[in-house]
């Protein structure tokens, strides 16, 4: 299995954190950087973005902040290249940076621009961040990416498809990485934080009387301890960190690789079935 960057503490490594300038984005920047890491931030607002920053260097972390559109592969190579130069290599990379349908409705109802940059969002902005950090990660034979993925991934969903659909395909996208990045003792997860309270999720008429919200501090834990390597042995997997026991998912992970678990699978009808 992949190593990664070291294990322990993370003072002096370096992470990068789209869609840093609010909600979730915003906050594991800030508990990364109160861990000892370095933080990039990468967003489309100047303010939230330089906001984020002061919070982060409150703790004594450098930091740097990039106004970047991550569907736009100039403007995310550009990012990069100006937080490796402040900061140094990256150690992480954390793709947070998301949208989600405008309105609850059947597909032949949506907005098709909308629809499409949620997907673009999504999906083409996580591809443009990896193609620029995974070269560098691979030459030093180290690193961990994090994409903040969702439970949308797994099930029919109706309202919001271009939501549901850009997670199933970036929780594939990651699959069809993690051999290639194994050979190179770079790991990659999908973690999904659960419903948790965000500007994003309060807009959603789904959880409009959503009362049980998930902890997003509780998310920021789970990155800072997949940062430090926790997760390593499930590297290419799935993880809900608003249901699972992660204790056990790690506990249970040479399992869960034996079964080709926690991957997106087509599942056969019967034992003669030829997809099977």
């Amino acid at each position: 299995m992949p190593t990664g960057s070291l294990t322990g503490s993370l003072t002096g490594q370096v992470a990068l954190v789209t869609g840093a300038g609010r909600g979730i984005g915003r906050e594991i920047a800030i508990g990364l950087a109160a861990e000892g890491m370095a933080v990039g931030l990468v967003g489309r607002t100047h303010e939230t973005l330089t906001d984020t920053l002061k919070e982060c260097v409150r703790h004594g972390s450098r930091g740097v902040a990039v106004t970047a559109d991550v569907t736009r592969p100039g403007s995310v190579r550009e990012a990069v290249r100006l937080v490796e130069r402040d900061l140094g290599p990256l150690d992480l990379l954390v793709n947070n940076a998301g949208q989600v349908d405008r309105a609850e409705a059947p597909l032949w109802e949506t907005d098709v621009n909308q629809w499409w940059q949620v997907v673009e969002v999504n999906l083409r902005g996580p591809y443009n961040l990896l193609r620029c950090v995974l070269p560098g990660m691979v030459e030093r034979r180290r690193g961990r990416v994090i994409n903040l993925n969702s439970g949308f991934a797994l099930r029919p969903e109706g309202r919001y498809t271009a939501y549901a659909t850009s997670k199933a395909a970036l929780l594939r996208l990651s699959d069809n990485l993690a051999d290639s990045l194994a050979e190179h003792h770079v790991v990659v997860l999908d973690i999904s934080p659960g419903a948790v309270a965000t500007d994003m999720t309060a807009g959603m008429p789904m959880f409009r009387d959503m009362k049980a919200w998930g902890s997003v501090l509780y998310m920021v834990a789970v990155t800072v301890d997949a940062a430090r390597g926790r997760f390593d042995a499930l590297h290419g997997r799935f993880i809900h960190a608003g249901r699972d026991d992660l204790e056990e998912l790690v506990g249970r992970a040479e399992e869960i690789r034996a079964a080709d678990a926690r991957t997106l699978r087509l599942r056969p009808y019967g034992p003669d079935d030829p997809m099977g």
